[in-house]
């Protein structure tokens, strides 16, 4: 479960943008703000089925997103290859591109 939520949730940073506002306010409020669904339903004077619903489809809407455009797999396999730079540059002593290192990070 945790596995799913920290996926959806990195989709959830690099789709949001797609989504409607009330697609937006359902996921904010279930992924990050950890809302239950009757919490979240009673928010928006909808049922619970309903929140459930639109948070499926979302999900679903997010990883067809992530099918087309591929930002989450780019961002993990940048995040990997960063990682390895940084223990090659560890292992070396190399402080100067350490420092290249970290600033390219930053830029995401």
């Amino acid at each position: 479960m945790l596995e799913k939520t920290t996926r959806v949730n990195f989709l959830f940073d690099f789709y949001q943008a797609l989504l409607t506002p009330k697609q937006r306010n359902y996921m904010e409020l279930y992924y990050l703000e950890d809302y239950s669904l009757g919490e979240i339903s009673e928010t928006f004077s909808v049922s619970r089925q309903a929140v459930y619903d639109n948070i499926t489809r979302t999900e679903k809407l997010l990883e067809s997103y992530e099918d087309k455009l591929k930002l989450y797999e780019r961002f993990q396999k940048r995040q990997a290859l960063t990682d390895q730079a940084i223990e090659r540059a560890e292992l070396h002593d190399d402080q100067m591109l350490l420092d290249q290192i970290t600033r390219l990070k930053e830029l995401d």
